[in-house]
């Protein structure tokens, strides 16, 4: 079905369940406390190295642009995009084996991220580490996610504590790195 801008997607409300939503209040969120973090270094209330900046500088922007995604719903276009240019390349019977390869493969790259966040801000305060280890995860749940992957879209329906596991991983990351910069812009190191 190829009825909309890029084969069957076209912007419009990814998610406009009550999950859906707070998941968007908890982007904005989180974006907000990193923002405030940056502006109390500014007003001189705390002191941030140059890679603490920098981290707190890329969490934000990344807060705002994952938040705009969620509801745009832009990983779908660019799953579109590759099953449109699987089929015209002829490799759309075998994308099982590059789904697998990619779903292997992002997790040690959201560990390679988590160890470079880390070295980044080595000697910074906890919460600035828990922050860069909710970034790290959430980061790893998206690239999933966005495979579209049959049995990773089981998986993630499971429920923890009532909850589906996509909200317990999605919001629980948000959670992680408000709670960080909340936290963070408390501390004078």
């Amino acid at each position: 079905m190829n009825d909309g801008w890029i084969g069957s997607w076209s912007p419009g409300i990814g998610d406009s369940t009550l999950g859906g939503w707070l998941t968007v209040a908890l982007y904005a969120w989180a974006a907000w406390l990193s923002f405030r973090l940056l502006q109390r270094e500014r007003g001189q209330r705390i002191v941030l190295s140059v890679n603490e900046r920098t981290v707190w500088r890329l969490m934000m922007a990344g807060m705002i642009a994952l938040g705009i995604n969620k509801q745009l719903d832009l990983q779908s276009a660019m799953t579109e995009i590759g099953r449109i240019l699987s089929m015209e390349q002829g490799w759309y019977g075998n994308r099982r084996q590059i789904q697998e390869a990619f779903i292997f493969a992002v997790p040690i790259v959201g560990l390679t991220a988590l160890a470079a966040m880390a070295v980044l801000v080595w000697k910074a305060p906890a919460a600035t580490l828990w922050a860069c280890a909710g970034a790290a995860v959430l980061l790893v749940f998206i690239a999933i996610r966005a495979t579209s992957f049959h049995r990773v879209d089981e998986m993630l329906g499971w429920r923890l504590a009532g909850l589906p596991l996509n909200w317990v991983l999605e919001m629980g990351s948000l959670l992680v790195i408000g709670w960080g910069a909340r936290r963070r812009a408390r501390v004078r190191a």
